[in-house]
């Protein structure tokens, strides 16, 4: 027994010793050279595999792999000899077209084309979403982008990395697929973050218009809260089959709540353009709507009550506008009048070199218009000179009408002031109304003023005088004729105009001033809260009213709710006339079969489609 005992303590010594002592040199792996794949090997049929991370031969032929160790002239030149002789003939462009073949049917995980695959189709998607926001054709890629794309790289890199462009899908049934998939997910984060929203509620803003195919387009945005702010987003664009009245309306947008799982209670306000199908009191869509959810706040798009009331002028202003849009019509309607014009401006060093258009759809269109025309009206007077006639060069010789000129140019140049600042992103219904209102303060200082004899407010017309002989009793003419277009003016807006509500918007505007009696009974304890709170004070300084009403509605969410709800309405449908104008881009006369809605979602959405979530459900399929 002791002698076994003896043997085994030897054998486990004898083990220990072999697991401490260092290893030799024979069991250490020797480090081998390996040599790397040249574009020289392709004329023997060879291209190379990477497998495990190890580069190997594979014959493009048979596509046999030898081992690392034959990446060597001389083996590869012995196997296609031995095996692919009758193959020796051919050009070393048959057996690159080869290899491109059996990279495209390689499915190894272990190499590093699956990555290339989900490269290129991360690429397909980012062209499509570039042209979608470009607004260009879906033919756009393949036909001029990707073979300039080639070009450039052909000349500045080199061939060899023009084929790897080959395998970025960007035939037009490709883009129109990428555009469809990007446009899906805009859509459901969309609809994801209307129904997560802090405050559950939205407005929409909407309007109709017929495209280049006679189709009636329906477009839709929403405003919700979302990241501590208002967010205005593109929601829809239907076409409307048949008629546009309110009925139809209302069942199109009733349709994609219901699609969506959306309630009618969740929205707050609607603006649309004022058109009775619209903003009828007794069937029109808006009265629609509160059949459905009575607290919904309908609004009429300001800009279009601005553009309305603006068009009031007494009848000798009147006139004077006919007869400037007349001269207009009779230059431009003629090429060579046109390019006499041109000429001479260039000649005299005019401020102008040409004439507009006047367009009663383009708001902004009378003042541009009536500025160009005053500063071209000495070569006017010599056009129409030298064309006989004579109505037309009366109208720019009489001073008494190039005063009302003049006026016409100052007062238009203001309302349109007024109508860009109406346009502006993220509005709202208490902004525009202080701008109005500020505007209707501005009308009674200057009636004031006139009063006086004081025209500073119109610089175009202050300079006329100046600059011309006027006598003191025209010009008191022309200031009574101002000062009745200014007292007619002011009506108009006034009645377009009403005051808004004093206490709800007051309590948006400024809490801390509001009475605790004038606040609605149910949200009377909040208030008296915030009001005593100091750092909503500080709050209400520095944030926006937006952001203020957000930031506190957890804290005091009736009194918050009930503010929002008159923020969250658009009071305006500025980016429903925006789109219009990148649906007729989208939709031309080469597009007119065009489904828009996809397109025109990519090209005016805030929202970025999420591409990686995308790619992982796609297959590369490579160009040809």
């Amino acid at each position: 027994m002791p002698y076994i005992i003896f043997c085994v303590i030897n054998v486990i010594a004898v083990l220990f010793s072999l697991e401490t002592q260092p290893p030799t040199m024979d069991c250490i792996e020797k480090k081998v050279k390996r040599r790397r794949y040249s574009e020289d090997f392709l004329q023997y049929g060879f291209t190379s595999k990477i497998t495990a991370g190890i580069e190997k031969p594979q014959c493009v032929i048979c596509g046999g792999v030898l081992s690392a160790e034959s990446m060597k002239p001389n083996k590869l030149k012995r196997h296609f000899d031995s095996k692919h002789l009758s193959f020796a003939g051919k050009d070393i462009s048959y057996f690159r077209s080869k290899a491109d073949e059996l990279k495209k049917a390689r499915l190894d995980t272990g190499s590093k084309y699956p990555r290339q695959n989900v490269i290129a189709v991360e690429a397909s998607y980012l062209v499509a979403l570039r042209i979608a926001r470009t607004m260009k054709p879906h033919t756009f890629a393949e036909d001029l982008l990707l073979p300039a794309s080639k070009d450039s790289i052909r000349v500045m890199i080199g061939d060899e990395f023009v084929t790897q462009l080959s395998a970025v899908s960007l035939s037009n049934d490709t883009v129109r697929r990428r555009i469809d998939d990007m446009s899906a997910d805009i859509l459901d984060q969309v609809i994801q973050e209307i129904k997560s929203a802090p405050l559950p509620v939205f407005s929409i803003q909407l309007d109709e218009s017929t495209d280049v195919a006679n189709c009636s387009q329906l477009l839709v945005y929403v405003r919700y809260i979302n990241d501590g702010g208002f967010k205005d987003e593109f929601l829809f664009c239907r076409p409307l089959e048949t008629s546009s009245t309110a009925l139809d309306v209302f069942d199109t947008v009733g349709s994609f709540l219901k699609e969506h799982k959306i309630s009618w209670d969740m929205v707050c306000g609607v603006c649309t353009d004022g058109a009775p199908a619209m903003l009828g009191c007794h069937s029109g869509f808006q009265r629609l709507i509160l059949k459905e959810s009575p607290k919904v706040i309908g609004t009429h798009c300001m800009t279009h009550l601005q553009t309305l009331a603006m068009k009031t002028l007494p009848p000798e202003l009147q006139e004077v506008m006919r007869s400037v849009i007349s001269a207009v019509s009779f230059v431009k309607s003629s090429a060579l009048n046109s390019r006499l014009l041109s000429q001479l401006c260039i000649e005299l060093d005019a401020p102008s070199k040409a004439l507009l258009f006047h367009t009663d759809g383009r708001w902004l269109s009378r003042g541009t218009i009536l500025k160009h025309v005053f500063e071209l009206r000495d070569e006017l007077k010599v056009v129409f000179s030298q064309k006989a006639r004579p109505q037309f060069k009366t109208l720019f010789s009489d001073k008494s009408e190039l005063q009302k000129i003049a006026y016409l140019v100052d007062i238009f140049a203001i309302l349109n002031e007024l109508n860009v600042s109406l346009q502006g992103p993220n509005a709202t219904c208490l902004d525009l109304s202080e701008k109005i209102q500020s505007f209707q303060m501005k009308l009674q200082l200057w009636q004031k003023k006139l009063d006086e004899n004081k025209i500073y407010m119109l610089p175009t017309l202050c300079a006329f005088f100046e600059e011309n002989d006027i006598e003191p009793s025209q010009k008191i003419s022309m200031i009574i004729s101002v000062k009745e277009h200014l007292d007619m003016l002011a009506g108009e807006i006034s009645w377009y105009f009403p005051n808004l509500p004093d206490i709800p918007f007051a309590l948006a505007r400024s809490p801390f001033t509001v009475r605790v009696e004038d606040v609605p009974a149910s949200a009377q304890e909040e208030f008296m809260e915030l009001v005593s709170s100091d750092s909503a004070r500080a709050d209400f300084s520095t944030l926006p009213v937006t952001q203020f009403w957000i930031k506190y509605l957890q804290s005091y969410p009736v009194l918050s709710e009930t503010v929002l709800r008159l923020l969250l309405p658009f009071p305006t449908t500025r980016l429903c006339e925006a789109g219009f104008s990148s649906l007729l881009v989208i939709k031309s006369k080469y597009r007119s079969r065009l489904a828009v809605e996809n397109d025109l979602r990519c090209a005016l959405a805030k929202t970025t489609p999420r591409i990686s979530d995308l790619v992982k459900k796609k297959q590369s399929q490579p160009s040809h």
